[in-house]
Protein backbone atom coordinates (compact mmCIF):
# COMPACT_ATOMS: atom_id res chain seq x y z
CA UNK A 1 0.00 0.00 0.00
CA UNK A 2 2.76 2.44 0.98
CA UNK A 3 4.75 1.48 -2.14
CA UNK A 4 1.71 2.18 -4.32
CA UNK A 5 1.19 5.57 -2.69
CA UNK A 6 4.83 6.54 -3.27
CA UNK A 7 4.58 5.38 -6.89
CA UNK A 8 1.43 7.47 -7.43
CA UNK A 9 3.04 10.54 -5.87
CA UNK A 10 6.07 10.08 -8.11
CA UNK A 11 3.88 9.78 -11.22
CA UNK A 12 1.87 12.88 -10.29
CA UNK A 13 5.07 14.83 -9.58
CA UNK A 14 6.55 13.71 -12.88
CA UNK A 15 3.55 14.91 -14.89
CA UNK A 16 3.35 18.15 -12.92
CA UNK A 17 7.03 18.86 -13.66
CA UNK A 18 6.53 17.89 -17.29
CA UNK A 19 3.62 20.33 -17.51
CA UNK A 20 5.66 23.17 -16.06
CA UNK A 21 8.59 22.45 -18.36
CA UNK A 22 6.33 22.36 -21.40
CA UNK A 23 4.92 25.77 -20.43
CA UNK A 24 8.44 27.19 -20.13
CA UNK A 25 9.37 25.71 -23.52
CA UNK A 26 6.20 27.14 -25.06
CA UNK A 27 7.01 30.53 -23.52
CA UNK A 28 10.50 30.37 -25.04
CA UNK A 29 9.02 29.43 -28.44
CA UNK A 30 6.70 32.44 -28.29
CA UNK A 31 9.71 34.72 -27.91
CA UNK A 32 9.34 35.23 -24.18
CA UNK A 33 12.57 36.63 -22.78
CA UNK A 34 13.49 35.29 -19.35
CA UNK A 35 16.27 36.48 -17.06
CA UNK A 36 17.59 35.59 -13.62
CA UNK A 37 18.85 37.81 -10.83
CA UNK A 38 20.62 36.59 -7.67
CA UNK A 39 19.69 38.86 -4.76
CA UNK A 40 22.25 37.26 -2.44
CA UNK A 41 25.04 38.28 -4.82
CA UNK A 42 23.66 41.81 -4.94
CA UNK A 43 23.64 41.89 -1.12
CA UNK A 44 27.23 40.70 -0.92
CA UNK A 45 28.96 42.20 -3.99
CA UNK A 46 27.40 45.60 -4.63
CA UNK A 47 29.17 48.74 -3.45
CA UNK A 48 25.98 49.84 -1.74
CA UNK A 49 25.92 46.61 0.30
CA UNK A 50 29.61 46.87 1.19
CA UNK A 51 29.14 50.49 2.27
CA UNK A 52 26.17 49.46 4.42
CA UNK A 53 28.26 46.72 6.03
CA UNK A 54 31.06 49.18 6.83
CA UNK A 55 28.56 51.67 8.21
CA UNK A 56 27.02 49.01 10.46
CA UNK A 57 30.43 47.89 11.70
CA UNK A 58 31.25 51.47 12.63
CA UNK A 59 27.87 51.92 14.30
CA UNK A 60 27.84 48.69 16.28
CA UNK A 61 31.57 48.01 16.68
CA UNK A 62 31.97 49.91 19.98
CA UNK A 63 28.96 48.17 21.52
CA UNK A 64 30.21 44.76 20.35
CA UNK A 65 33.59 45.51 21.93
CA UNK A 66 31.88 46.56 25.16
CA UNK A 67 29.98 43.25 25.27
CA UNK A 68 33.14 41.22 24.49
CA UNK A 69 35.05 43.08 27.20
CA UNK A 70 32.18 42.49 29.63
CA UNK A 71 32.22 38.76 28.92
CA UNK A 72 35.98 38.63 29.51
CA UNK A 73 35.66 40.65 32.72
CA UNK A 74 32.89 38.38 34.07
CA UNK A 75 34.89 35.26 33.23
CA UNK A 76 37.93 36.71 34.95
CA UNK A 77 35.91 37.74 38.02
CA UNK A 78 34.25 34.31 38.17
CA UNK A 79 37.64 32.57 37.99
CA UNK A 80 38.97 34.83 40.75
CA UNK A 81 35.90 34.13 42.89
CA UNK A 82 36.36 30.38 42.41
CA UNK A 83 39.97 30.71 43.56
CA UNK A 84 39.12 32.88 46.55
CA UNK A 85 35.91 31.07 47.54
CA UNK A 86 37.67 28.86 50.09
CA UNK A 87 39.26 31.76 51.96
CA UNK A 88 36.46 34.36 51.69
CA UNK A 89 34.02 34.73 54.56
CA UNK A 90 30.53 33.44 53.69
CA UNK A 91 28.82 36.89 53.51
CA UNK A 92 31.55 38.26 51.20
CA UNK A 93 31.39 35.21 48.93
CA UNK A 94 27.59 35.46 48.66
CA UNK A 95 27.79 39.21 47.99
CA UNK A 96 30.38 38.70 45.23
CA UNK A 97 28.30 35.89 43.68
CA UNK A 98 25.26 38.19 43.60
CA UNK A 99 27.30 41.02 42.09
CA UNK A 100 28.61 38.63 39.46
CA UNK A 101 25.08 37.39 38.70
CA UNK A 102 23.84 41.00 38.42
CA UNK A 103 26.70 41.87 36.07
CA UNK A 104 25.91 38.79 33.98
CA UNK A 105 22.21 39.73 33.70
CA UNK A 106 23.11 43.28 32.72
CA UNK A 107 25.55 42.02 30.11
CA UNK A 108 22.96 39.63 28.68
CA UNK A 109 20.47 42.52 28.45
CA UNK A 110 23.03 44.63 26.58
CA UNK A 111 23.80 41.70 24.30
CA UNK A 112 20.09 41.20 23.47
CA UNK A 113 19.66 44.91 22.77
CA UNK A 114 22.73 44.88 20.53
CA UNK A 115 21.45 41.89 18.57
CA UNK A 116 17.97 43.42 18.18
CA UNK A 117 19.34 46.81 17.12
CA UNK A 118 21.80 45.22 14.72
CA UNK A 119 19.13 43.03 13.13
CA UNK A 120 16.75 45.97 12.80
CA UNK A 121 19.40 48.17 11.16
CA UNK A 122 20.49 45.31 8.92
CA UNK A 123 16.90 44.87 7.74
CA UNK A 124 16.63 48.61 7.09
CA UNK A 125 19.84 48.60 5.04
CA UNK A 126 18.76 45.50 3.07
CA UNK A 127 15.41 47.16 2.34
CA UNK A 128 17.22 50.22 0.93
CA UNK A 129 19.41 48.00 -1.23
CA UNK A 130 16.43 45.97 -2.46
CA UNK A 131 14.49 49.13 -3.26
CA UNK A 132 17.38 50.57 -5.25
CA UNK A 133 18.08 47.21 -6.94
CA UNK A 134 14.43 46.97 -7.99
CA UNK A 135 14.61 50.44 -9.56
CA UNK A 136 17.75 49.45 -11.46
CA UNK A 137 16.22 46.10 -12.40
CA UNK A 138 13.16 47.82 -13.90
CA UNK A 139 15.43 49.93 -16.08
CA UNK A 140 17.38 46.86 -17.22
CA UNK A 141 14.14 44.96 -17.91
CA UNK A 142 12.94 47.81 -20.13
CA UNK A 143 16.28 48.12 -21.92
CA UNK A 144 16.58 44.40 -22.62
CA UNK A 145 12.84 43.99 -23.26
CA UNK A 146 12.55 41.13 -20.77
CA UNK A 147 9.22 39.46 -20.07
CA UNK A 148 10.11 37.59 -16.88
CA UNK A 149 12.80 37.89 -14.21
CA UNK A 150 13.13 35.10 -11.65
CA UNK A 151 15.02 35.20 -8.37
CA UNK A 152 15.23 31.52 -7.44
CA UNK A 153 15.95 28.59 -9.71
CA UNK A 154 17.46 25.14 -9.46
CA UNK A 155 19.69 25.80 -12.46
CA UNK A 156 20.48 29.01 -14.30
CA UNK A 157 22.32 29.39 -17.55
CA UNK A 158 24.91 32.18 -17.38
CA UNK A 159 23.35 33.43 -20.62
CA UNK A 160 20.23 34.65 -18.77
CA UNK A 161 21.87 35.73 -15.49
CA UNK A 162 21.67 39.54 -15.29
CA UNK A 163 22.95 39.83 -11.72
CA UNK A 164 26.26 41.36 -12.84
CA UNK A 165 24.37 43.96 -14.89
CA UNK A 166 22.32 44.93 -11.84
CA UNK A 167 25.42 45.13 -9.62
CA UNK A 168 27.29 47.23 -12.20
CA UNK A 169 24.32 49.60 -12.56
CA UNK A 170 24.02 49.89 -8.76
CA UNK A 171 27.73 50.62 -8.45
CA UNK A 172 27.57 53.24 -11.21
CA UNK A 173 25.04 55.30 -9.25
Amino acid sequence: MKHLLIKNIFIISFFYTLGILSQVVMAQDLGTRIAFVNLERILSESKMAKDAQTKMQQEFGPREKEVRDGVARIKSDAAQLDKDAAILPEPDRIRKQRELADQDRELQRKQRELIEDSQRRGAEERAKIFERANQVLKIIVEQKKLDLVVQDAAFVSPRIDITSDVINALNAR
